[in-house]
């Protein structure tokens, strides 16, 4: 299945799009888990079969699972393997290198693990990015304008034309195989407008919503349906009891609702 229509059909199976973000933290795990042998993957997996009706997507940052070493890893494939496969799924590591360095970060991601797309930082240019879109069935998100309150630091400029529109723009050309999305920050309302109008409704990929501030309203109204709304702590940390899945759920049901309710 391609890109594009992997990520409609994990959509509208669920009529969901939320994506959560599987960030783990053992400090902030229930007491139980900590107990058992495997705690990243028996966490995920109560994440996993408490939300699996009810989202759009699953988002790990390889991060959490790179701090725990060789065994946060294979926890992390676990994961993987055990998302069902019409779920969409994106892996959170905002690579971007030379070329050939690209190709082994695509062939790890698609391949080894079995996302079907990654972040990806386009700073080094087109030949940092091209080994993530030769397989039509896999894809990325690109940078364009993050959530953070660095993203003033160079996607903002003072006069000129600012970054996130010449990505923007680059995105739109580089889409030949349909398998490009964008990373929009939820907290740029009119920078949002802007993307969406230079880059004809691709998918985007929205953090920032709840702790950083953004508008859930927004970011839906100009992410369309297509497009993901992130959510990490808010789903997955918001009970470290017994109950952290069925509350899991409830946030995920929710986040849905109001999402759906603005789309109408």
């Amino acid at each position: 299945m391609k890109f594009l229509e992997k990520l409609k059909n994990s959509i509208s199976t669920n009529k969901s799009n939320v994506c959560v973000g599987l960030d783990v933290d053992l400090e902030k795990f229930p007491k139980h888990i900590l107990e058992t042998d495997d705690p990243i993957f028996e966490f995920n997996k109560a994440i996993i079969d408490a939300t699996k009706d009810f989202v759009g997507a699953y988002k790990p940052n390889s991060a959490f699972y790179e701090a725990y070493g060789i065994k946060g890893l294979e926890s992390l494939k676990k994961t993987i393997d055990y998302i069902p496969k019409h779920i969409f799924t994106i892996l959170d590591a905002k690579r971007g290198d030379i070329g050939n360095t690209s190709r082994m970060y695509a062939k790890s991601a698609f391949y080894e693990f079995g996302f079907d797309a990654i972040t990806v930082s386009p700073f080094m240019g087109s030949d940092s990015v091209s080994p993530f879109l030769e397989d039509e069935k896999h894809g990325i998100f690109m940078l364009c304008l993050t959530s953070n309150k660095g993203s003033q630091d160079f996607q903002k400029v003072e006069s000129g034309e600012n970054l996130y529109l010449k990505v923007a723009r680059k995105s739109k050309e580089w889409n030949n195989l349909k398998n490009i999305g964008l990373v929009v920050g939820a907290t740029h309302n009119k920078e949002f407008e802007e993307i969406r109008e230079a880059t004809d409704g691709m998918p985007y990929l929205i953090p920032g919503i709840g702790a950083q501030g953004g508008s859930l309203e927004f970011a839906v109204k100009y992410g369309g349906k297509i497009s993901l709304i992130n959510s990490s702590r808010g789903i997955i940390y918001a009970s470290n009891g017994k109950d952290f899945a069925e509350v899991a759920a409830e946030k995920t049901k929710e986040l849905r609702g109001q999402i759906n309710e603005i789309l109408g």
